[in-house]
């Protein structure tokens, strides 16, 4: 729960806390779900419990010992913000990530009021550390209120996950206007569902004229005529090429 990672737009994982509960379209087919509910009742493994919301105070540490630079997603089987885990032990989390800010924080949630919040409170007005990257999930257009409500954010490296991305998500004016970065992803998975390549080239407009970084993370199940062929078959190329751009690191990532 904690190694180095196979998602293309990160290094590694660190999870503070597993488990999750569904809040929409996106959440149906839930990788980490299915992951974790196949070890439920196994006596002695870390998803004894499967998919139910644990935390994981072992492993709130971690970044602390880990001495090489690195992009860490936060919470992938699960999400920071969840109702369910109280906000001093999302401190506790945050304390971490600003002690060990030689790394790089990736924080997705779909719950961005919980988490605008939790961030006023924390930083007022002031930015957050440009180590911690805070985004949301996007998956049809029913949900773009999400992007206007990260917005309140105060930070230079806030970002949107249109992963899966499931529905046609039209952009008026300059919507992504202060989104760092954007990525794009089709469902992968026994049953993910395909991607319209017309849904992916909204985004890409859409961050052109804003300029957000554009990373292009997979087809999925689906390639882009719609056949299903799988995650592997259909690759990540689009328009005929890999788009791999993020925000910049290094240097950058202290406040």
């Amino acid at each position: 729960m904690a190694d180095f990672s196979k998602i293309e737009w990160t290094d590694s994982t660190w999870n503070p806390v597993t488990g999750c509960k569904k809040i929409s379209p996106g959440c149906k087919f839930c990788y980490a779900e299915v992951l974790a509910e196949r070890f439920r009742g196994t006596k002695g493994h870390p998803f004894e419990n499967g998919f139910d919301v644990t935390l994981r105070e072992n492993n709130l540490n971690l970044p602390l010992k880990w001495k090489k630079p690195r992009k860490v997603f936060v919470n992938s089987m699960s999400d920071l913000f969840l109702d369910s885990i109280h906000l001093s032990y999302v401190k506790k989390v945050f304390d971490v990530m600003e002690e060990a800010n030689g790394h790089v924080y990736q924080i997705l949630t779909k719950r961005p009021q919980r988490m605008v919040d939790f961030i006023k409170h924390r930083y007022h007005n002031d930015s957050v550390p440009g180590h911690i990257w805070l985004g949301v999930s996007v998956e049809t257009a029913d949900y773009k209120w999400r992007i206007q409500k990260l917005k309140e954010i105060t930070s230079k490296r806030l970002f949107i996950s249109f992963e899966p991305l499931l529905g046609m998500i039209d952009f008026e004016g300059n919507d992504l206007a202060g989104i760092a970065w954007a990525i794009i992803g089709g469902e992968s998975g026994h049953n993910g569902r395909p991607m319209n390549p017309v849904w992916v080239e909204s985004i890409r407009k859409a961050t052109q004229k804003s300029k957000t970084k554009f990373f292009f993370k997979q087809w999925g199940n689906y390639n882009s005529e719609g056949s299903r062929v799988g995650k592997k078959r259909a690759g990540r190329e689009y328009r005929g090429r890999t788009w791999d751009a993020m925000p910049q690191i290094g240097n950058q990532i202290q406040k």
